[in-house]
């Protein structure tokens, strides 16, 4: 039989970020990106992870039933005083978990590894800013630190939509509102929690994920009327995350989309985390600000990928950051090894790299 506490805390002492059970497998960790086996642990079997759904799901009824009828479950779970954010779903016929831990405390600002103008962009007093990347590269523990800035030293309302809450705030100087975001939850969609935003007298509305047209048709609305509107996409560069934000929109509507776009986004930033020198992760980010130059990229008829990279690349005067430059520095101050700067890059962005990386030598 399988000791579920003794493995909870084996990822809280380990300082994992997510704990997997599979059937016929040791129940497995991800510690700074690599999967390592519990290797004191036996091998999970049906009832082992039987015995696992009902130990994540026994003091709720309404869970277990909501899994019953989508065959999927997201879910906040307590251990330790450690809380996880645990996904229930079936693999071949048998239960399979992942639950990833939520650190009670959030880092400070300077310790997250971006610039500090995303700090600034989140003083500012309406617009929208796009925070970006791949699952697992940190766009929740931004959003949550950049949440405790405000609320350290503004007095605003903030309202968070979030699926599922991972950290609870308490209020300092600022009123904050968190709501839950799903079927049975605080509100069914995070359209539904945008557009009943504008009746709610917030300043800031931080948006958990932004992945459809109707949610970031009230995103736009919401920034247009004059909040500070600070949402997550799943994109892997801020010229992706405008291209994808302008397919959400049918081809006819994406020209006054654009001219709307432009005028009411204030940044995109993009996030990502590399396997560093030290056996840690880096942050290697992306920072795109909207300026005139950019906005009119973002109004051409013809919407240009590689128009808007460049622009970022040669406007680091505006604050802008392009992600071979992140890259660059992470090599330089000895951070990442050329090899794992490599690897995120194809041939041509490799030749670019290489130079860069001559300049700031010299």
């Amino acid at each position: 039989m399988i000791d579920f506490d003794r493995v909870l805390q084996k990822a809280i002492d380990g300082k994992a970020s997510d704990v997997h059970l599979l059937k016929d497998l040791r129940p497995v960790y991800r510690i700074n990106r690599k999967l390592i086996d519990d290797e004191g642990a036996d091998v999970l079997t049906d009832k082992d992870l039987h015995d696992a759904f009902h130990y994540f799901t026994r003091n709720s009824e309404g869970a277990k039933k909501a899994f019953e009828a989508e065959n999927k479950l997201d879910m906040n779970y307590e251990y330790a005083e450690t809380r996880f954010r645990v996904n229930i779903s079936r693999a071949c016929g048998s239960y399979t978990f992942t639950a990833r831990l939520v650190r009670n405390e959030l880092p400070k600002f300077s310790d997250l590894g971006l610039p500090d103008i995303v700090k600034r962009l989140s003083f500012l007093p309406q617009g929208l800013i796009l925070v970006t990347g791949k699952s697992n590269s940190g766009k929740t523990t931004t959003l949550n630190t950049l949440v405790n800035e405000i609320n350290q030293t503004e007095n605003k309302k903030i309202l968070m939509l979030e699926n599922p809450i991972e950290f609870m705030h308490k209020p300092n100087k600022s009123l904050i509102v968190q709501k839950e975001v799903g079927v049975g939850k605080d509100c069914e969609s995070f359209e539904e929690g945008v557009v009943n935003a504008l009746r709610e007298d917030c300043d800031v509305l931080i948006i958990g994920e932004i992945r459809d047209k109707d949610t970031m048709e009230a995103a736009i609305d919401m920034a247009e009327s004059g909040h500070l509107v600070i949402g997550t996409m799943h994109t892997k560069s801020a010229a992706e995350t405008l291209d994808r934000a302008l397919n959400f929109f049918e081809v006819s509507d994406q020209q006054q989309i654009k001219h709307v776009m432009s005028s009411v986004l204030r940044a995109v930033v993009t996030q990502r985390l590399i396997p560093g020198k030290r056996n840690n992760l880096v942050m290697v980010p992306e920072i795109m600000i909207v300026d005139d130059a950019i906005a009119g990229l973002m109004r051409k008829e013809r919407f240009s990928k590689s128009e808007i990279e460049d622009a970022i690349q040669t406007r680091s005067e505006r604050g802008n950051i392009s992600f071979i430059n992140s890259l660059a520095n992470a090599v330089t101050k000895n951070k990442i090894d050329i090899q794992q700067a490599y690897a995120q890059l194809d041939d041509h962005s490799r030749e670019m790299l290489n130079r860069l990386l001559h300049q700031l030598k010299n």
